[in-house]
């Protein structure tokens, strides 16, 4: 059986891809936080102006 370079290229990019998810998964509290932050700080959308 031979592998193909689509083969590999797409192997490639399921792995990076999946690599990206978990990165983006164990780091969403810590995204949460931040924008938590910017928004009391008045940064970002979604900001609202103090009363």
């Amino acid at each position: 059986m031979r592998i193909t370079a689509k083969q590999v290229l797409a192997a490639q990019a399921a792995v990076v891809g999946g690599l990206a998810l978990v990165l983006l998964v164990r780091e969403m509290p810590g995204i949460v936080r931040e924008i938590r932050i910017w928004r009391m700080v008045g940064l970002g959308p979604g900001s609202r102006p103090p009363r």
